[in-house]
């Protein structure tokens, strides 16, 4: 987060919000699963494995998906060049609509489109194969945090921490909206982050225009 400008650091905790609200449907919708955090369904495959096979091929499936997810975002947007975020973030909205639609007949499937959405969320920013930052899961980010906090007692200087509590609480704030939303929409939610994704697009589009006209 040090190193992105105003612009990047708004798109990257919307980009969180969006994660949190689709991570919420996905967990509601699969009864337990995570669409976005895969250390959490790492667990759940090793916990399968050893006591209840269903679930650990429900995990793995996540697990495979995401990172699908994040190999067609990096291919889509290195084709897309100076276009790559407001391109993926596309391809995003178009997986979480195909979520929408699919929803109702399988809840595997349903979370597998939402899984490759947030693989490919976590591309937005890649460059030379690195992603700088990880958007839908946020263990590093409490890392820096905590690190931030003991550098206020001990006076060591850990800049950037409080970009990283940002981050982190956009996706909770994302996370509370989506579980709330939920009961009311039930699987019509998945429309809402689609269009927040199509919105997100535009908006990355325009700001990229501005700051090189």
């Amino acid at each position: 987060m040090i190193r992105f400008d105003r612009n990047l650091r708004s798109l990257a905790i919307a980009l969180a919000f969006l994660a949190g609200y689709v991570d919420a449907l996905g967990f509601l919708t699969s009864s337990g699963f995570f669409v976005s955090f895969m250390s959490g369904n790492s667990t759940r495959l090793a916990v399968g494995i050893a006591s209840a096979r269903s679930d650990a091929m429900a995990a793995g499936i996540l697990i495979l998906c995401f990172v699908a997810g994040v190999c067609g975002g990096a291919i889509v947007g290195a084709a897309a060049g100076r276009w790559q975020s407001a391109t993926i973030l596309v391809l995003v909205a178009v997986l979480l609509a195909a979520a929408g639609l699919v929803t109702g007949h399988s809840p595997l499937w349903t979370a597998g489109l939402l899984a490759l959405a947030m693989g490919a969320e976590n591309t937005i920013f890649e460059k030379e194969g690195r992603a700088p930052l990880g958007l839908t899961y946020m263990t590093g980010s409490l890392v820096r945090i905590g690190l931030g906090l003991a550098g206020v007692v001990t006076g060591r200087r850990h800049p950037g921490w409080g970009g990283y509590a940002m981050l982190w609480l956009g996706l909770v704030a994302g996370a509370v909206t989506g579980a709330s939303l939920f009961p009311m929409l039930k699987h019509d939610a998945m429309w809402v982050g689609s269009g927040a994704a199509l919105l997100l697009a535009f908006l990355t589009e325009m700001a990229r225009r501005q700051q090189n006209a």
